[in-house]
């Protein structure tokens, strides 16, 4: 399955999927920004707090390529925008995990502090809803191309008119030739 084949362009949902992989992106290089300012080294672990959480050099250049490659995300847009912000979230929510078992180690290369942590589950879900928008849910309207994906079957029912499918089910014989 490619990509490209399950949403059109021009569907609204890429807009969906852009404007988040934008926003989150913007968020990672302020964070990033902000880190560099600060200036310690590459894994130094006690350094300031940057809004509310510790950095370092390393964790700043982390979230630098994320952000820049959210960004690329929002550029090129669409599925590969949505697979993208999928991924990404997932990656963080990952993240959080781990680093809860290293917290106050040294292991802890990246200082993270709790607030960290709690930062990286919550952008990790917001990455991830973004990307999962319009896609995953148990009532997607029957014009999603998601729905339709799934439900190929039904999918040709679901383009034709009301009246047609009243017809065919009442047992009318269609004429090939359309309507004047």
């Amino acid at each position: 399955m490619r990509l490209k084949e399950e949403l059109p362009v021009d569907h609204h949902l890429a807009a969906v999927y852009r404007y988040g992989a934008g926003f989150c992106g913007i968020v990672l290089l302020v964070f990033a920004a902000l880190g560099f300012a600060d200036a310690l080294s590459p894994f130094d672990t006690g350094g300031d707090t940057i809004a509310g959480m510790s950095t370092n050099v390393a964790l700043s250049t982390i979230s630098a390529v994320v952000g820049v490659a959210l960004l690329a995300g929002a550029v090129i847009g669409g599925n590969f925008a949505s697979v993208l912000n999928m991924t990404v979230g997932g990656l963080f929510v990952l993240s959080g995990f781990a680093h809860i078992f290293v917290l106050d180690r040294p292991a802890n290369v990246l200082d993270f502090g709790m607030t960290n942590v709690i930062f990286s589950f919550v952008m990790g879900l917001v990455i991830a809803t973004f990307g999962m928008y319009g896609r995953v849910s148990s009532k997607l309207s029957h014009d999603n191309p998601y729905w339709r994906r799934r439900h190929f079957e039904q999918a040709p029912s679901e383009r034709e008119p009301a009246s047609v499918l009243a017809r065919r089910e009442a047992g009318d014989e269609l004429d090939a030739r359309p309507a004047p």
